[in-house]
């Protein structure tokens, strides 16, 4: 009777976590990223930055299909986010092209940064009513990691307006359907 009981409980604990260990992995990956990028290993950088990309899918899934949607876990998933959507994927743009622009390449890499974290900080404030009001930071950072592919045939100018470019499509008021 006891262990029954006992292997109830471990299982409820263990799923009500499963989301959240799933957001900290992505965390994780988002971290290893920023460090792989500034030791030069771009093409790692973009690999880790598209696996945190399935993590972070994989997490809401699991949020929602064990029923265990928290505001800790939104909170927890919005700081992952801006970490290995918006920090990891600015400063592999950086250091892989807009290190050589000088001040534009800062300032643009930074605003991406400060964009992906007022779109984070809207969507934690606002009713989660089946609508994303701006383009999402995940969308965003998979977008500009990317087109980092191509790092060899695009001209780093390009870069510059494409960073600006989602730092606008994050902060706007368009509103589309989830999927």
């Amino acid at each position: 009777m006891f262990l029954p009981n006992a292997l109830d409980q471990t299982l409820k604990k263990f799923k009500s976590q499963v989301a959240n260990c799933l957001t900290l992995m992505n965390l994780c990956l988002g971290g290893f990223s920023i460090i792989t990028s500034f030791k030069g290993h771009i093409p790692l950088s973009i690999l880790l930055i598209f696996i945190a990309a399935l993590l972070d899918r994989l997490d809401g899934m699991a949020a929602r299909k064990f029923n265990i949607e928290s505001e800790l876990g939104k909170q927890l998933d919005s700081m992952s986010d801006i970490i290995s959507f918006g920090v990891a994927p600015a400063v592999l743009v950086y250091q892989g092209v807009l290190f050589d622009l000088g001040s534009p390449g800062s300032f643009f890499t930074v605003l991406y940064i400060c964009c992906g974290a007022f779109r984070l900080a809207r969507f934690n404030i606002t009713e989660n009513n089946g609508y994303f009001t701006g383009l999402p930071i995940t969308a965003a950072g998979c977008i500009l990691t990317f087109i980092c592919l191509g790092v060899s045939f695009i001209p780093a100018h390009l870069y510059l307006f494409l960073i600006l470019v989602l730092s606008i499509l994050m902060i706007a008021n368009f509103r589309w359907k989830k999927i």
